[in-house]
């Protein structure tokens, strides 16, 4: 993604780099530690194969995380949070705190 194509409010462009549930719980898996794709695959409940690659690549092309494919047979890969995904890591709390908030208060 070019700067230039950047929407120019924050909240939008937070929005733009982890708009949809997929992606939060892949930030919410790697906050724990480096992940192989398969542990992945089944600590995300309901998501397809096709599906969680398609979000690891674009989080990978926006600088959310990194991948790291090993030489074997079968092929191990493995994904780990960078500095700018660990900075998500706050917004994740906030999101748990309020969720949980609202699950015993509202609900």
């Amino acid at each position: 993604m070019l700067k230039k194509d950047l929407p120019p409010c924050p909240v939008e462009l937070t929005l733009l780099l982890i708009s949809n549930k997929w992606k939060i719980l892949i930030i919410r898996d790697l906050l724990k530690g480096t992940k192989r794709f398969s542990e992945l695959k089944k600590s995300i409940t309901n998501i397809s194969q096709k599906v969680l690659t398609s979000n690891l690549r674009e989080m990978e092309e926006n600088g959310l995380l990194s991948r790291k494919v090993y030489p074997e047979v079968p092929p191990r890969v493995e994904y780990t949070l960078t500095k700018v995904g660990y900075s998500l890591e706050p917004l994740l709390t906030d999101m748990d705190k309020w969720g949980t908030w609202y699950r015993n208060e509202v609900i």
